[in-house]
């Protein structure tokens, strides 16, 4: 048996592309992954399909995944001789018991290493446009845990010595004393009008930030309902909030996105969305499956030197493609010869992967539009190889045999509605949507079928389609389209997005 290891991988505050390089690495070779609460389930998608995945996340109030069972697991993982990669939000030596799980596994004599990440004690504040130090207003910064009440006699916490220190005090886990705490550094001589920031749920898509003043935060933050996960800060920096606050000035701050697109192809729209500051609300309405058989595809491709054009209108098709020559032994040198066509480029990019540059890419991703541009070649007496869905508009076939191509339009792969969309979708609509985006018909049809045609649903929504044919389909069962991308592309679609709700602001 090979000798296990345990990471201790700090994962970051929550937004999931602050992790480390060696963290990221370490993820996607994992055999076993054992996370907290509060780590970006975003960051579980990099482990390996075979990966043992276990969450045991604490919850406030709730006495269950003790620390002692916590420790437990990682030895007994690593003694079994499996790569374990402890998942643990923010830093594992700031305020994570890190160091109790590297002494549990030092007793046990198994090998540990410690990965440090970006604690959300300085990366809230960043995330709120709040510098820690600055040269005019700390020269310091301490951080506090929060979670013991500060009137406890004998408390641990030197609350006197840190009221007087003059620098910025950062406090995690206080949100549930934050009363007690704020009386306790007015006690002991900060001044009431000390500025205080509250930042809840820092560096994710729906960050919240409220300021006020040692007199009045809790007050404030009641009102408000900021609860935990929040960081406290105190200090005369919070004043710069004002100044330099960044993250919730993006185009799409606070937004809920419906993604409706593959599993597999929703990762690329969902990074585009919240990298303008969305909340992006992944609920792939379709899924993607094998055919029983292809032996039509096959026989075409074992002769596919009588064709003169392959046309792809899908990755989807080129990825069956390909994967159906390298099960018949071949590669792209069986395409020697065909002109070949790529409706999109997303399309193009994946024909790239193989090694293949497509002679034609239409400037409008439309079949209608798209054949008309081929027409410019000469189709007549052409013939013409067009794998596709099993259901699929039949635009592109009669168009081309309309220009006189002798047209195969093969089968390659199914659309189906994923199992156990329904209930997820009721979840997702109960926590509301601001914005619903469809990137194909399918997309829009699969959401509706869900919801047994009821366009409520999504009355408060803003809905915004990839293109002419999705809006099309959109409007033809009920709903207002809103948005439509001028370029029927991926970024196209969210440069729309973007597009409309600057233009709202600016009412």
């Amino acid at each position: 048996m090979s000798e296990g290891i345990v990471w201790l991988v700090g994962a970051g505050p929550g937004d999931p592309e602050l992790i480390s390089v060696k963290g990221l690495r370490l993820i996607q070779s994992a055999d076993a992954i054992v996370y907290d609460r509060l780590v970006d389930k975003r960051l579980l998608r990099h482990a390996r399909a075979a990966a043992e995945l276990t969450d045991v996340g604490k919850i406030p109030g709730r006495r269950i995944n003790r620390q002692e069972d916590i420790n437990s697991l990682l030895v007994a993982l690593g003694q079994a001789g499996k790569r374990v990669v402890r998942l643990k939000g923010g830093d594992p030596f700031v305020f994570g018991r890190g160091g109790e799980e590297a002494e549990a596994l030092a007793d046990a004599g198994v090998r540990f290493e410690v990965v440090p990440g970006i604690t959300s004690a300085i990366a809230a504040p960043a995330y709120a446009g709040i510098p820690l130090t600055h040269r005019r207003l700390a020269s310091s910064f301490s951080v506090i845990t929060g979670s013991e009440d500060p009137t406890k006699p004998n408390t641990a916490v030197n609350w006197e010595a840190l009221a007087k220190s003059g620098g910025t005090l950062v406090v995690l886990m206080g949100q549930s004393n934050l009363s007690a705490i704020a009386r306790a550094l007015l006690s002991y001589g900060r001044a009431p009008q000390t500025p205080v920031a509250l930042v809840q749920w820092g560096t994710e898509p729906y960050q919240r930030t409220l300021v006020g003043t040692l007199a009045d935060i809790a007050d404030k933050a009641a009102a408000a309902g900021i609860g935990a996960p929040a960081v406290t800060i105190v200090g005369d920096v919070a004043r710069l909030r004002d100044t330099i606050g960044w993250f919730d000035d993006k185009p799409l701050f606070g937004k809920r996105a419906l993604v409706t697109r593959t599993r597999t192809q929703a990762s690329a729209l969902s990074d585009m969305l919240t990298q303008r500051g969305a909340q992006a609300v992944e609920l792939p309405t379709i899924e993607i499956q094998p055919l029983d058989e292809y032996d039509q595809l096959d026989r075409a491709l074992m002769s596919a030197r009588r064709y003169d054009w392959l046309v792809f209108s899908s990755a989807n098709a080129v990825d069956v493609v390909f994967g159906r020559l390298d099960a018949l032994g071949l590669d792209s040198r069986a395409l020697h010869g065909l002109k070949i066509a790529a409706i999109g480029t997303a399309t193009a990019r994946r024909l790239r992967t193989h090694g293949i540059s497509a002679d034609f890419i239409p400037a409008s991703f439309v079949g209608e539009a798209a054949v008309e541009e081929l027409g410019a070649y000469d189709m007549g007496g052409k013939r013409v190889l067009l794998p596709q869905a099993e259901i699929a508009r039949d635009a592109i076939r009669r168009g081309l045999a309309a220009l006189g191509a002798s047209v195969d339009a093969i089968a390659v792969y199914r659309t189906v509605t994923p199992q156990d969309t329904t209930d997820r979708l009721m979840s997702v609509l109960a926590d509301g949507i601001d914005i619903a985006t469809f990137t194909s018909s399918s997309t829009v049809s699969n959401l509706m079928a869900l919801l047994d045609g009821n366009t409520d649903a999504l009355k408060d929504a803003t809905i915004a389609c990839i293109g002419p044919i999705t809006a099309a389909r959109a409007v033809e069962l009920g709903l207002k389209v809103d948005i439509m991308a001028s370029e029927y592309t991926i970024a196209g679609l969210v440069e729309a997005v973007e597009s409309h709700f600057q233009q709202e602001v600016a009412k």
